[in-house]
């Protein structure tokens, strides 16, 4: 266990870019999720159409997929990469490497996955206010838009702060795919340390733990958050 000890400051840096990510990665969640769960309830057509496309597609297919769509395909779209030519079977194939940062990568792809998810916890938590706060809103004057930020909104946030917490925390461990693309977060530091090392059961261990560390301290913080609301709500 020496190794980890004489280590641990090094794996630490790669939990702080694990949280980094997530943070951010939640917080551009929530503002998409916002408008996603409002766009599922929109009267518009064309609107709840682009909405439930978004929705679906990001909750409908893999995490990694769109990491690597997001990292190797972006650039491509707008021509920013680099040619090289390799040879496969004796047939050249010109190839589009990525210029784009793999921390911003990280951004995008977890930012849009995240929102589909969070447009959904939205949508069920607007949903869950009974309608008759909202046709008490309107007959006090209220327009449909500013019933829904002044009295729907507010209780739909409180309602809903147990599944963002759920959110965060798979969002957290699910940055041990970004390895793949060589971000160095809290997984990809424990890789650069076994292949120096070769302690697999050590250190992938103790990356779990630090991993257990932070989801368990995030959830005694949901669960505090909720509690909270709940005494404020029975007031």
């Amino acid at each position: 266990m020496d190794v980890v000890w004489h280590n641990i400051p090094y794996l630490l840096i790669g939990a702080v870019t694990t949280l980094k990510i997530s943070l951010i990665a939640v917080t551009f969640g929530i503002i998409l999720g916002l408008f996603a769960g409002m766009g599922r309830l929109s009267s518009n057509k064309l609107v709840r159409f682009l909405a439930t496309c978004y929705v679906d597609f990001f909750r409908g297919t893999p995490l990694l997929v769109q990491i690597l769509i997001v990292y190797f395909g972006l650039p491509q779209l707008y021509g920013q990469g680099q040619t090289f030519l390799f040879i496969h079977f004796g047939v050249g194939h010109a190839v589009t490497t990525t210029q784009i940062s793999d921390f911003l990568a990280a951004i995008i792809a977890f930012s849009l996955n995240s929102g589909a998810y969070v447009g959904e916890i939205f949508r069920a938590g607007i949903q869950s206010i009974e309608k008759g706060q909202r046709e008490a809103a309107l007959s006090l004057g209220m327009t449909p838009s500013q019933s829904m930020r002044y009295v729907i909104l507010p209780q739909a946030f409180r309602r809903v702060v147990p599944p963002l917490g759920n959110e965060f925390i798979a969002m957290l461990k699910d940055t041990a795919l970004l390895t793949v693309i060589g971000v160095e977060e809290l997984l990809r530091k424990g890789e650069i340390l076994n292949s120096n090392y070769f302690k697999p059961f050590q250190i992938f261990l103790s990356v779990a733990f630090i991993y257990l560390i932070m989801t368990l301290t995030f959830s005694r913080f949901v669960d505090y958050t909720e509690r909270r609301l709940g005494v404020h709500d029975h007031n």
